[in-house]
């Protein structure tokens, strides 16, 4: 995903959005098809990195593409609303699937995500609206954002704030049994009650985005998320605390998307769909340094609360980095 992100959206910079999004889409389809069919784990790890290169893309020029059929004041709501599809996928196709490829074969499960590809190819042929090329620049020339220190901002409030909350979310499992008490049969039902805050929190980042800025609101849910994972490290024990932090926790994961990435587009003018790709990438940096972080107390034998504190600890910081970026930036609209 990391790597897929820019690298593809650059080289088709210069086609119609939805000519790219059926591209990726295809090759989404093509590379999760041909793994239900892998003969070994080595062409099966070859072709999960190759079907994971075009889903940073997929969502960066869908982001942009969410804005520009939106209605003027509404862009955040648009993009929470391209997004209500991934966090619906995680509330109800990913416990699906993989009660489906743990029952009989785990074909099926890569073979089911295959045929929901060929279904949104599908869709996006038929139903989405013809829009012109995003920019004149080449594929080159995207990568000029990058010389824009705000854009860099943008990206690192991503990397670390948003890492916070993947610091909790990575050790979810371990944290619910061994903490609160849970059996282990409960966490998918759990896993569930986290996905429909992700639901609950991406319309609300959406919502809140557009009524004040997205600089504002960003800080604002990144402080909020601080105080939620504080929480979650003194409180994890109670097993009813810990399931309404469980769905705080995952609508705060969510609604930072939206207002996060309205700040990289507004950044980045003329250069939309590449810096919507690399926040894709940002986002996927903010899962590994969650989890790297987050698993530094556990190699040092403590419990599984203490992921949480370090997930407060990186999401204060980048608290703290969007009210530089505000302080710094207070000029501009976002």
């Amino acid at each position: 995903m990391v790597i897929g992100a820019p690298v593809l959206v650059a080289l088709s910079s210069q086609h119609p959005p939805k000519k790219i999004l059926m591209y990726l889409m295809a090759i989404f389809t093509l590379f999760n098809g041909l793994s239900a069919l892998a003969p070994d784990y080595w062409s099966l790890l070859i072709l999960r990195f190759l079907s994971g290169l075009p889903h940073g893309a997929f969502f960066g020029v869908g982001t942009v593409v969410a804005t520009r059929l939106a209605s003027p004041g509404k862009q955040a709501q648009s993009i929470a609303m391209m997004f209500t599809g991934l966090t619906i996928a995680n509330l109800a196709m990913v416990p699906l699937v993989t009660y489906i490829g743990h029952t009989y074969t785990w074909r099926w499960a890569f073979g089911i995500v295959a045929i929901l590809g060929l279904i949104t190819l599908i869709t996006l042929k038929t139903l989405l609206p013809f829009l012109p090329r995003l920019s004149s620049n080449t594929g080159r020339s995207e990568f000029a954002f990058l010389q824009s220190k705000q854009a860099w901002h943008v990206i690192l409030i991503t990397a670390i704030g948003f890492g916070g909350l993947f610091a909790w979310f990575s050790y979810i499992s371990p944290l619910m049994t061994e903490v609160s008490g849970f059996s282990e049969d409960s966490t998918a039902y759990i896993m569930i009650l986290a996905g429909a805050g992700m639901v609950f929190g991406n319309i609300l980042g959406g919502i809140l985005a557009d009524k004040m800025s997205p600089s504002k609101a960003s800080a604002l849910l990144l402080f909020i998320m601080t105080l939620a994972l504080i929480t979650v490290f003194f409180f994890s024990e109670y097993k009813f605390i810990a399931l309404i932090l469980t769905f705080i926790c995952g609508a705060l994961s969510m609604s930072v998307s939206s207002p996060i990435n309205m700040m990289m587009l507004s950044s980045a003018k003329n250069s939309e769909m590449i810096a919507a790709a690399f926040m894709q990438a940002a986002f996927n940096i903010a899962n590994t340094l969650g989890a790297f972080f987050g698993g530094l107390p556990l190699e040092n034998g403590l419990s599984y609360n203490y992921p949480s504190l370090v997930g407060a600890l990186m999401a204060f910081s980048g608290f703290l980095l969007s009210l530089a970026y505000i302080k710094k930036y207070r000029n501009q609209s976002t």
